[in-house]
């Protein structure tokens, strides 16, 4: 199997409000593109774009292609268990909305030390034993979001685990909260196949700042800032597949430009991809992936990882008092809850894979754009005539 994984995370939109408005048209493109270089495997959630990933993969893939030529893999939603008896009409939901007659791949989604337990006390490891055993699962697994100890309790418990999918990209694989190389020792010492997710870091990674990117161009021109990150995932130890998460045919044609005859990188292009990691830690201030976790468990509706992102390409820009950041910060401050409204019940770091710590970071976010909203409030009328020419 090629290493390339399409993420069914990052959809394209007709409606960037709505989550759930998967852009039905351009995801058919991408699927074409993707399945016509040779690749295969399809990363879906019961909760991803607010329950329609799984409905979009039938439209743009099971019912379009012959069974043999895709693999498909979904997750059971662990976090919003309250029985046993829900694993088994999700399971037999999803089914049907992907209209497969079986799971490739199948996983108990995002164990942590907070989801770990309501997996062993719903008996959800042995579920997946029991659909495995009826040919309703091929290979049984878990996505990750924690540490290697934790990691390692898990596996030693379930030894029968096939796979394991962990978060690793070049920024965060000596990171001391993420520990992606510490968490691929583990799961290598279990002998577990890996399946790696936000490789690109949730597109931090492809619009890196210019002294980084200036780096990798000089000693390639004609690869992207993406291909790098995409490259190192997959060049790590038993790694079967690279999830990117695409929302756009032109990703697509960039990720299958260099994955089709995918080439390990060699020791001169890590101690390029060092080189590069210094300058970008100095430019993000906020690590997060917007994998919208946090989002879905916040009482005051706040745009958290739309927030962070205007705030980090805010650090970016060389003149902070008229980025067009602010602009943004301003029109979603209008529809969805503000920085400053955040009541710090901290549901959303209960959630976070990446711990952070989210209602200081959103403080940041308000005291950084405070300056530049006094500047761009009163221009609202010229900026709406600026943005429209």
């Amino acid at each position: 199997m090629k290493k390339l994984g399409f993420g069914f995370m990052r959809l394209p939109l007709t409606d960037t409000k709505n989550q759930a408005s998967v852009d039905m048209n351009e995801l058919c493109k991408m699927v074409d593109e993707f399945i016509g270089k040779g690749f295969r495997y399809f990363d879906l959630a019961y909760v991803y774009h607010h329950g329609a990933c799984e409905t979009a993969f039938c439209e743009a893939v099971a019912k379009r292609y012959p069974r043999d030529k895709y693999d498909v893999a979904t997750k059971m939603p662990v976090v919003m268990l309250q029985s046993k008896e829900q694993q088994e009409q999700i399971f037999n939901d999803q089914l049907q909305k992907c209209d497969v007659d079986y799971f490739d791949y199948y996983l108990l989604h995002n164990m942590t030390a907070a989801t770990f337990p309501n997996a062993i006390k719903l008996g959800s490891f042995d579920f997946l034993r029991e659909k495995k055993k009826s040919g309703k699962i091929h290979k049984i697994g878990f996505s990750f979001h924690d540490s290697p100890e934790l990691l390692d309790e898990i596996l030693t418990q379930n030894p029968d685990m096939d796979f394991v999918q962990l978060q690793i990209n070049y920024l965060d694989w000596d990171d001391i909260a993420i520990q992606s190389g510490k968490c691929h020792a583990v799961a290598k010492k279990h002998g577990k196949d890996i399946v790696i997710m936000e490789p690109v870091k949730g597109g931090a990674l492809a619009n890196i700042p210019e002294e980084a990117e200036r780096i990798f161009k000089e000693y390639n021109p004609s690869l992207s800032a993406a291909s790098w990150a995409v490259r190192f995932a997959a060049s790590q130890e038993n790694v079967i597949a690279v999830l990117s998460g695409m929302s756009s045919l032109s990703q697509v044609q960039d990720n299958v430009s260099y994955m089709e005859d995918f080439s390990p990188l060699t020791e001169e292009e890590n101690t390029v991809i060092k080189q590069a990691v210094s300058k970008i830690r100095e430019a993000i201030k906020i690590p997060c992936t917007s994998c919208r976790y946090c989002e879905t468990h916040c009482p005051k509706n706040i745009a958290i990882p739309e927030y962070f992102t205007l705030y980090n390409t805010l650090q970016m820009a060389t003149n902070k008092d008229m980025a067009i950041q602010t602009w943004y910060y301003l029109q979603l401050m209008g529809t969805r809850g503000k920085p400053a409204d955040c009541i710090e019940c901290r549901k959303c770091e209960d959630m976070c894979p990446q711990h952070l710590h989210i209602p200081e970071y959103l403080q940041e976010v308000n005291a950084g754009f405070a300056g530049s909203m006094r500047l761009w409030g009163g221009k609202e009328h010229q900026l709406r005539s600026d943005l429209h020419n």
